[in-house]
């Protein structure tokens, strides 16, 4: 798939890049995408929740009157559960929330929202951005060129552009990753997904990679 390349004003190189179809051209499976999201959302969970049943609260053990004979119910301690300041029946407990998702799911449900983004026409390939120093506003004024300062974007980088990460992780709704360390969320939930120029390059190797082996 070619897709033209764009510079940091938002206007075409004249250059194009071939996305492998392997990765951004497939059929997009709704459900493994849900259930990546479901799982890196459930995976944030703290999971600390904690209520005290009647055994951890304070109060005597002492029945606190025999049990017939009263006229009244019949009772057992002061931290009974029905009573105030007494123990919690089937509160929450400290748990996991993550679940285990096969290797090859996570890898299509990856596939899958890039492909989607493809076809709504939320992916785009700039050229390489060199700074000599982190410059968080010229980034914002590249985002600005390509329409996209008031949207939720997702770099996918090569990993060699320290100085370009740097720029871009204090600017709002924007979020940067390798290209080896996105998640399906992430993409899901950007409005548009911008590749470099030297990520593509490292997407089309490892692909080739793959293939050979």
């Amino acid at each position: 798939m070619q897709v033209d390349i764009i510079n940091t004003k938002g206007e075409k190189t004249g250059r194009s890049v071939d996305l492998p179809d392997e990765i951004f051209a497939v059929e997009p499976n709704n459900h493994v995408i849900w259930l990546a999201v479901k799982q890196f959302l459930a995976a944030q969970r703290q999971g600390t929740a904690k209520v005290k049943t009647r055994l951890e609260v304070k109060g005597s053990s002492k029945k606190l009157h025999r049990q017939k004979g009263t006229g009244g119910s019949r009772k057992g301690n002061i931290r009974n559960p029905l009573f105030k300041g007494g123990g919690t029946i089937f509160g929450p407990k400290p748990r996991d929330y993550d679940f285990k998702l096969n290797y090859k799911v996570k890898g299509l449900a990856k596939v899958s929202a890039l492909s989607t983004k493809v076809k709504e026409n939320n992916l785009v390939v700039v050229e390489d951005v060199k700074l000599e120093t982190p410059k968080t506003k010229e980034v914002a004024g590249m985002l600005k060129s390509l329409k996209a300062d008031n949207k939720k974007v997702l770099f996918l980088v090569s990993g060699k552009e320290d100085n370009f990460i740097l720029s871009f992780r204090n600017l709002p709704n924007v979020r940067g990753y390798q290209f080896n360390d996105m998640n399906t969320y992430d993409i899901v939930n950007s409005n548009v997904v911008v590749l470099t120029e030297s990520a593509v390059k490292s997407i089309v190797e490892d692909v080739k990679e793959v293939s050979s082996n």
